[in-house]
């Protein structure tokens, strides 16, 4: 008898959502996405601060500058729609 209840002890209903695994993947992914794009930020800035004067690499460091603050927008954009998606579905 008792090892009958221990194989019937709530496995399913442990078990967690998809919606949820799901959820935890995409904030984990959206984090990392976060911390590249925040180290493109520092590495810009410094491609800047030592073009000393060459207007190609000052040039190459705007466009990593903005590259990296248009990912961080998207990155955002993502995390809200991943969030509104998590209430609806309700995880």
């Amino acid at each position: 008898m008792k090892l009958i209840e221990i194989a019937h002890a709530g496995v399913i209903s442990d078990a967690p959502r998809i919606s949820g695994v799901l959820l935890k993947a995409f904030n984990f992914l959206l984090s990392v996405f976060g911390t590249i794009a925040i180290i493109c930020l520092v590495v810009s800035g410094i491609l800047y601060l030592t073009a000393g004067g060459d207007q190609r690499r000052i040039e190459t460091a705007k466009k990593s500058f903005l590259y990296a603050v248009t990912g961080i927008i998207i990155g955002l954009g993502c995390l809200i729609i991943i969030k509104t998606i998590g209430k609806i579905i309700g995880s």
